[in-house]
């Protein structure tokens, strides 16, 4: 009589690779398939001449295109901003100045985004640059943040320990304390580029107006 084999029961390490290339590759494909259904119905629907003007490819695209600008400059911009303020704001020499930076971070994010937007607008005028200000001062907190929090979790015997092999601060920042904190700071720069994509939707409408001006 054959033995029926013995079922595979997936371990919690399995089941958690699992989770991670659902969330990685399904999000990405149920968005799409989100947004192509939208196209497709929107298409098939009777416009009349104003909605035309809006919902057509051109503006679309024209639409998307400026977002990911805004987005992408910002995000790039407050990235080359926090992580090496956040990296000097953690040398011992530079530790009394931690309070004061972390205040004008702190500002940025205690504003509402759009209150923020209409501040900076006022200062700057209608267009672009005074929005990714904007932009990168609202995001500045998490980078920031996480990068510091990221160094100063890194075990300080392991830092002993390359300093007794004869490591100086800048081998030691590079070669020990970055590459433990990079999942931290990862997670600050995801929280940062979450964070613009909300907020330049609100922008794009003050670049607008700078166009139509």
């Amino acid at each position: 009589m054959a033995v029926a084999p013995a079922p595979v029961v997936e371990t919690e390490g399995q089941q958690s690779q699992t989770r991670k290339k659902l969330a990685l590759f399904g999000t990405p494909i149920f968005i799409i398939t989100v947004l192509l259904a939208t196209y497709l119905w929107i298409s098939s629907l009777e416009l009349d001449s104003i909605e035309m003007r809006v919902l057509n490819k051109e503006v679309l695209t024209e639409s998307l295109m400026e977002h990911l600008y805004l987005t992408g400059i910002s995000t790039a911009l407050v990235i080359l901003i926090a992580i090496p303020l956040g990296i000097l704001v953690t040398r011992p020499s530079l530790k009394r100045a931690t309070p004061f930076v972390l205040g004008l971070a702190n500002a940025g994010q205690a504003i509402p985004s759009f209150g923020l937007l209409t501040i900076v607008v006022i200062w700057f005028g209608i267009g672009v640059q005074g929005v990714i200000f904007g932009l990168v001062a609202y995001s500045t907190l998490p980078i920031l943040r996480n990068t510091m929090v990221g160094i100063q979790q890194v075990d300080k015997s392991l830092i002993k320990a390359a300093r007794g092999m004869g490591m100086s601060s800048r081998q030691v920042l590079a070669r020990v304390e970055m590459p433990l904190a990079v999942p931290v700071m990862l997670a600050g720069i995801r929280t940062a580029l979450i964070i613009n994509v909300g907020t330049a939707t609100l922008a794009t409408f003050l670049v607008l107006v700078d166009s139509a001006l």
